[in-house]
């Protein structure tokens, strides 16, 4: 009798909806404490003594926290694995944020915060490895899209959660309680995520070097980093400092106000997903051109002088940012076949440098132009954002070869 063919990815892990929402559930906290402050702002600039710059570097410095210790994780999950990695990295989140419920300037805030940063790609880096590792195709678009709705659901309960307890109790006891919903998190990802069927260990430090030589080098990836940045900036950037904007006259929302502008964010668990099954119909580089002409079509709507207008604006450039995340970090697990855990951690080094730089810059332009000038600067991200991927983002992938820029024949591919 002859053996059976090789079992593949998708034969260990059929796509179960406990599977897809333990997925979700992964990217729920991973990020639920990354924006969380966001619907806080003015509170905490006002009871913290803080200046515009430094509030908006409130998140700031989280996000650039993430950008450096990126690429290391990267070659830390190559060599020691993916599960235990995300599940103590989603432990870790809790720690700074549960000292943030004794903090008493500005400046130790912004230290908690960077520590929070650094745990976030222990689950962000390692999971994009290990959806590539797992699943193939059609699969594989399937489950990266339910992880990046579950990054866009946290990152909405982490903001609305925040703005609504303030409402109630003081904000550093919020926070106490925002530690507790990351630990019962450490729990269930233990005990819901799959163990790594097809990881193999490269624990060789020379190799992990040759490794980033070549990824470095993969177009694809150099054309997603790019991209990347100018999404995380706009992202930040716009619901940062609209958040000071709609508390400011004539406005003057809450902060539980603030938590409901961030409802917004629900509209991406459902697009994100939706989007994951055309993409194979429209093509990774036209889906993404088509996304950030739309989020920057809404960011130009923010000026609209009525606050419901705003709210409109926001769901429209919330959605085109969430579909090219999407595309964008599919795209990637696609075109990059070996390092992958160190290519996703190149590409959320950028990613989140740009996440710092829309705090910081946007800061800058707040505080020179009001928003405006805030308005006007992410826009002009956004259009060089587009024209990086209309001149970079390649075609249809070609055939394997060695430099592990492209996928294997006998997977599905989808079309780019």
């Amino acid at each position: 009798m002859s053996a059976p063919p090789p079992a593949t990815p998708d034969d260990y892990y059929r796509l179960t909806v406990p599977l897809l929402l333990t997925v979700a559930l992964v990217g729920v906290f991973a990020f639920i404490q990354v924006y969380s402050v966001q619907s806080i702002l003015p509170e905490l600039q006002r009871d913290l003594n803080a200046s515009v710059v430094e509030i908006g570097n409130a998140v700031g410095m989280t996000v650039l926290a993430v950008a450096l210790i990126s690429p290391f994780i990267g070659m830390l999950s190559d060599a020691l694995g993916r599960k235990w990695l995300i599940t103590v990295s989603v432990f870790a989140l809790a720690v700074p944020t549960a000292l943030m419920s004794q903090v008493q300037s500005v400046h130790g805030l912004l230290v908690l915060r960077f520590l929070q940063g650094l745990a976030v790609p222990g689950v962000s880096v390692v999971m994009i490895a290990y959806v590539g590792e797992e699943f193939r195709g059609a699969s594989m678009v399937r489950v990266m899209t339910g992880y990046v709705a579950g990054t866009v659901l946290g990152g909405f309960l982490g903001r609305f959660l925040m703005g609504h307890l303030t409402e109630f109790m003081a904000w550093r006891t919020a926070f106490g309680l925002m530690a507790v919903l990351n630990l019962a998190g450490a729990w269930l990802v233990w005990r819901g995520l799959p163990p790594s069927r097809h990881f193999t260990a490269n624990v060789r430090f020379a190799d992990s070097l040759s490794t980033l030589g070549r990824v470095l080098r993969n177009p694809a990836l150099q054309a997603a980093c790019a991209l990347g940045f100018t999404v995380l900036f706009a992202l930040v950037g716009l619901f940062t400092f609209v958040n000071l904007h709609l508390a400011a006259e004539p406005y003057r929302f809450s902060s539980g106000d603030l938590a409901n502008i961030f409802s917004v964010y629900l509209l991406g668990v459902v697009v994100t997903p939706l989007a994951g099954r055309f993409i194979s119909r429209v093509g990774s580089r036209r889906t993404v051109l088509t996304a950030v002409a739309i989020s920057a079509l809404g960011v130009l709507g923010a000026l609209a002088p009525w606050a419901s207008g705003i709210v409109v604006a926001l769901a429209v450039a919330a959605c085109g940012v969430f579909v090219t995340q999407s595309v964008t970090m599919s795209f990637i697990a696609h075109r990059v076949t070996s390092g992958r855990s160190l290519a996703s951690g190149l590409y959320y080094g950028a990613y989140y440098c740009g996440g710092f730089a829309g705090a910081w810059g946007c800061g800058i332009a707040y505080t020179l132009g009001g928003w405006p000038g805030t308005v006007a600067t992410l826009c002009a991200v956004q259009v060089l954002g587009w024209l990086v991927a209309w001149r970079f983002m390649p075609g249809p992938a070609p055939s394997p070869d060695t430099t592990g820029g492209s996928p294997p024949v006998q997977r599905p591919r989808i079309s780019e």
